[in-house]
């Protein structure tokens, strides 16, 4: 039996011809192949389909009143480049041949033509276009750094995690990964997708908190052309993208109300609009969400909808954060060892077992993420082929072992203390040393931090931390 995420995406095909029977007899051979088609009797009518909707086939003829068949092929490839344009005409000749090709059209074929070698044409032409979107996402999650490869944990906590992760995957059920920055949610994610009926479907991630507002529905819904400013072509969204698959709605906490309203929707209806259109898009989508906020509490507040929250949570896996699982952090750093000295080309072969305890005595606000960062650093650092204690590079926390000082838990309950403030000095001091480590370049502070470069940004502004910091 065929689940849905075994069902492909049905590809949309507009038909441009001047002869009504050709308009007819492609129409019912493209109808009996399984495609959605759409009929334009000249340019102009063309035209108006192309600027509505997004194509993933033309066919058009090239002598026609009006418009011309090339300067249809034009507008397409304005409106939306990705769509494959295939030329038909009676009047074959060289020169429009050459011209056509020159502007972008996938093939040329002449009328009258064989049925078996158009089917052939038009299936090679959306394979070819389904490949090239395929390869866009490809290079696009190849360009990601990812803060480890595999989920390594041999804790119970995360044999839970593991049992959990095994159960949920064979369900379409919308998944909530709640924990620090650092923890490893987007690992989980991904290890869900791979083990669920969607494996072989996209796999598309988005940063909820990585991205302003103005950019971000148009990144998760498309937009037609001209909706808005730069808007010079329509424009898939990652849910069209993720079709069949599963969207990982990172840092999904920082969505503003005005985003949740339409996450909402999509999710309940399973439809949506691109900005600026008016067609109603139907996906089917896993959605799997992940957060290091407290989003009860933040229903509570009123910062993110109780509907939303209940449509995300349907199950939620907690991450634990390194702390609670310290007997990890000897494989992990063992892990980590081996994957840098290979990458940095050094025979670092193990960690003392002093620098060992000097980590496993550690706080790690950064989880899993600050521990692989701490093995680079001292990779890069150490000049024997063991990591010794002096090659660590601890955050202030360590003094802290994960809790207040001594000197600061003495200022409770006195008239000087204000957690806010001390709360402050803790982000300005770590911000900094951050940006130190990151020499200057905010971005990799941000990764560094486990935290969003917008996010990071806000701090920076609120803490009137200066850039020679």
């Amino acid at each position: 039996m065929t689940t849905d995420a075994e069902k492909k995406r049905v590809p949309r095909i507009l038909v441009v011809d001047d002869e009504q029977s050709m308009r007819n007899f492609l129409e019912i051979m493209l109808r009996r192949e399984g495609y959605v088609v759409d009929l334009a009797a000249n340019g102009d009518e063309a035209v108006g389909f192309v600027e509505k909707k997004i194509y993933d086939l033309v066919i058009t003829d090239i002598i026609m009143p009006g418009p011309s068949g090339t300067e249809i092929l034009k507008k397409v490839k304005e409106v939306n480049p990705a769509t494959i344009v295939i030329m038909i005409t009676a009047y074959a000749s060289t020169e429009s041949a050459v011209e056509a090709m020159k502007e972008g059209a996938y093939d040329y074929i002449t009328k009258p033509f064989n049925v078996d070698e158009i089917k052939v044409i038009i299936s090679n032409a959306l394979e070819k276009g389904r490949l090239e979107k395929e390869n866009i996402l490809l290079k696009r999650e190849l360009g990601k750094e990812y803060s480890y490869e595999n989920i390594i944990g041999t804790s119970p906590a995360m044999q839970k995690t593991f049992d959990l992760i095994g159960r949920v995957s064979a369900t379409k059920t919308n998944v909530l990964i709640s924990g620090e920055s650092g923890t490893g949610k987007e690992l989980v994610a991904r290890a869900i997708h791979n083990k669920s009926p969607r494996k072989d479907r996209p796999f598309v991630v988005i940063n909820c908190g990585g991205i302003p507002e103005n950019l971000l529905e148009s990144d998760l819904f498309g937009h037609v052309k001209g909706s808005f400013t730069g808007a010079v072509s329509h424009k898939e969204g990652l849910f069209e993208v993720a079709d069949t698959g599963t969207i990982f709605l990172d840092e999904v906490g920082e969505l503003t109300q005005a985003i949740q309203v339409k996450l909402l929707r999509a999710i309940q209806e399973r439809t949506f609009k691109r900005v600026g259109g008016t067609e109603d898009i139907s996906v089917d989508v896993r959605i799997i969400a992940a957060t290091n906020k407290d989003l009860e509490r933040e229903v509570i507040s009123g910062h993110f909808r109780e509907d939303l929250y209940y449509r995300l949570n349907v199950i939620e896996i907690k991450m634990p954060p390194l702390r609670e699982r310290r007997e990890d952090i000897p494989i992990l750093a063992s892990h980590f060892l081996k994957k840098m000295s290979a990458e940095q080309g050094k025979e670092i072969r193990k960690i003392s077992s002093y620098a060992l305890e000097v980590l496993k005595d550690y706080s790690f606000p950064g989880n899993v993420r600050e521990l692989e960062n701490i093995i680079e650093r001292s990779v890069a650092l150490e000049s024997s082929n063991i990591v010794l204690p002096e090659s660590l590079a601890l955050s202030m926390h360590k003094e802290h072992g994960g809790q207040m000082a001594t000197d600061d838990a003495a200022l409770l309950g006195t008239d000087s203390f204000s957690m806010d403030t001390y709360i402050a000095d803790i982000e300005t001091g770590l911000i900094k040393e951050a940006l130190l480590l990151a020499g200057k370049n905010k971005k990799e502070a941000a990764r560094i931090l486990g935290i969003s470069y917008w996010v990071l940004l806000r701090k920076i502004e609120k803490y009137g931390i200066k850039d020679d910091a």
